[in-house]
């Protein structure tokens, strides 16, 4: 799933790229992706890109008081062409769900692609972001200036769920997912099933560095690269996610997993749990 990072990379490609160029065509070709119909996607033909920015894990691209906001979900991504074909792609079952072509005798433009079968890649065309019900309801941005200690300490305050659920959810903090939480959690050797409410001021702090530089060395991590080489080069710069079996970088234990209805998480028991394997959620609760 794309998250903060990739979603930052893809914005700062799309701001290189896109703004400034005549809007040719929008093709909706996958309708179900569609999430508002007034106005329609067509009304941004005519127009030019005048921003490219990003909340949480959602692409902004702003022309004139419409905004093409798109939200990639676990398979979406967006693939750059200097020459996409000039007739209208067919509806069909592949991944393509949106076309936007720029004029000029290239034909330059973007796809908007889901894999899978699970089709929850979402496109509205607003005129105000926070018209975007997922937008309205996001938490601060981790990246930016407001988001001080001082904030993080009130985003926990009373908060007792699970310290991994909490970074995920986006109403807390905007843009952390699956991968980059267990990123985080790993930097701050802390484990994923700690109850936000009861980490200390000194564990707090740890915490709020690692979100800081886990996500500010994947943004730079990412810089520069081609979009097709992103999700790769994601991959490439993780820990511990995905890495089930592998030793950990830091300290050489093996690199653990407790695997969930549809998702997995990955730690270092060595770095995060004393030592103590955590049990599968399906089956019981955390090993004593």
């Amino acid at each position: 799933m794309p998250e903060l990072p990739e979603v930052e990379s893809l914005t700062r490609f799309l701001a290189g790229h896109a703004v400034g160029q005549d809007i040719d065509r929008v093709y909706p070709v996958a309708v179900n992706a569609l999430k508002t119909y007034e106005p329609p996607v067509t009304a941004l033909e005519g127009r030019q890109f005048d921003e490219v920015t990003r909340h949480g894990k959602f692409l902004d691209l702003r022309t004139g008081e419409l905004h093409l906001v798109i939200h990639l979900a676990r398979a979406g991504w967006v693939r750059w062409s200097d020459a996409l074909p000039g007739t209208p792609p067919r509806p069909g079952k592949g991944p393509l769900a949106l076309r936007v072509r720029f004029a000029g005798p290239e034909g330059a433009g973007f796809d908007v692609t889901e894999a899978g079968t699970q089709k929850h890649l979402a496109v509205y065309v607003v005129r105000d972001p926070r018209d975007v019900p997922g937008i309205a309801r996001l938490g601060p941005d981790p990246l930016s200036g407001g988001f001080t200690l001082a904030a993080f300490t009130g985003l926990l305050d009373g908060e007792r769920r699970q310290i991994k659920g909490v970074l995920r959810d986006q109403t807390v903090i905007a843009g952390i997912g699956n991968a980059y939480s267990d990123e985080i959690l790993h930097a701050a050797r802390m484990s994923p099933f700690k109850l936000a409410a009861r980490l200390s001021e000194e564990e707090v702090v740890r915490l709020h560095l690692a979100i800081g530089t886990t996500l500010t060395e994947a943004v730079e991590h990412s810089r520069g690269l081609p979009l097709r080489n992103l999700k790769a080069e994601k991959k490439s710069g993780l820990r511990v996610h995905g890495r089930k079996g592998e030793p950990c970088p830091v300290c050489g234990d093996t690199i653990r997993e407790v695997s969930f209805s549809d998702s997995a998480l990955q730690y270092c028991p060595t770095c995060q749990t004393g030592g103590k394997p955590l049990a599968d959620r399906r089956m019981s609760k955390l090993l004593k």
